[in-house]
């Protein structure tokens, strides 16, 4: 671990973005050049001593997950986040196969998406980041671990992940997970958490074995669809997908039609947030 070049790596990257980079306020009477400490302590999900620490030269050996919390917050690329985790005396992970990493230009469209649910998902149909309206509307996704951090693993495991469907476009959803992991099980290989979630499911689950037999490949979001929230009910959305250029990953937005009722229960999420969610849930 090279303390002095960590140091000097995050500061002089924490200086160069501006809060509206990273879709904060910078509120009155601001002097700092670039983020304050503890901001991008709270966009790694850390705490400001911890952070300060880092670049003070002193603490300890940053994690593989908390270099990855870094490398987001401070919107660096592919090739400044295997720098960081070099510096930091660990091993870059494999790019297509890691999950931690967030395409620093799916983040800057999202930090901009406020007012409408939007996320940013992993080949694996993992929610690498998520907005407040996407929060309220899904639930935090930041609660699973393992091999149910995957949307898709979960679907075929949790018989609740189904009730946001309506009951008509359930089989239309399984087949399009799998169609899903079978693409990014061609793109990553056997040997690869992909590959884990396909073992796992062929073990577990009589439908998924069916569907992964029929060889359907493609990552499909459909334009129109109904989700089911467990307090508003029914929501009519539009979906749109930006996907990176090799794939990997992919930025969900989800919007209403202008002067409908969806539209209107979209205003109703903001006020109620992630607690009713969690509490139906």
């Amino acid at each position: 671990m090279d303390r002095p070049a960590l140091a000097d790596f995050l500061l002089r990257h924490r200086s160069a973005l501006q809060p509206a980079d990273v879709g904060l306020s910078a509120g009155p009477r601001r002097r700092t050049a670039g983020l304050r400490r503890e901001e991008v302590a709270q966009l790694a999900a850390m705490s400001t001593d911890y952070y300060a620490r880092l670049e003070q030269q002193r603490g300890p050996q940053p994690s593989t997950q908390m270099l990855g919390s870094l490398a987001r917050a401070l919107r660096l690329s592919a090739e400044e986040r295997d720098y960081l985790y070099r510096i930091a005396g660990q091993n870059a992970p494999t790019r297509l196969a890691t999950s931690d990493y967030v395409a620093p230009a799916l983040l800057r469209v999202l930090d901009r998406l406020t007012d409408t649910p939007a996320l940013i998902l992993s080949a694996l149909g993992e929610t690498l980041v998520q907005n407040d309206p996407a929060r309220a509307l899904f639930g935090d996704a930041s609660r699973y671990q393992g091999l149910e951090r995957s949307a898709i693993y979960r679907w075929f495991v949790r018989p609740e992940e189904r009730l946001r469907y309506p009951e008509e476009d359930r089989e239309r959803q399984s087949r399009s997970q799998v169609a899903s992991l079978r693409a990014a099980y061609g793109s990553l290989g056997a040997q690869s958490p992909a590959g884990e979630i396909v073992d796992d499911l062929t073990e577990r689950s009589e439908e998924f074995r069916r569907l992964w037999a029929t060889h359907e490949v493609g990552r499909r979001f459909e334009d129109h669809k109904v989700l089911v929230h467990p307090e508003i009910g029914p929501i009519e959305l539009d979906c749109q997908a930006l996907f990176t250029e090799d794939q990997s990953q992919s930025l969900l937005v989800l919007t209403a039609a202008p002067h409908t009722p969806a539209e209107g229960k979209l205003k109703l999420l903001a006020v109620l947030g992630t607690q009713t969610f969690e509490g139906a849930r």
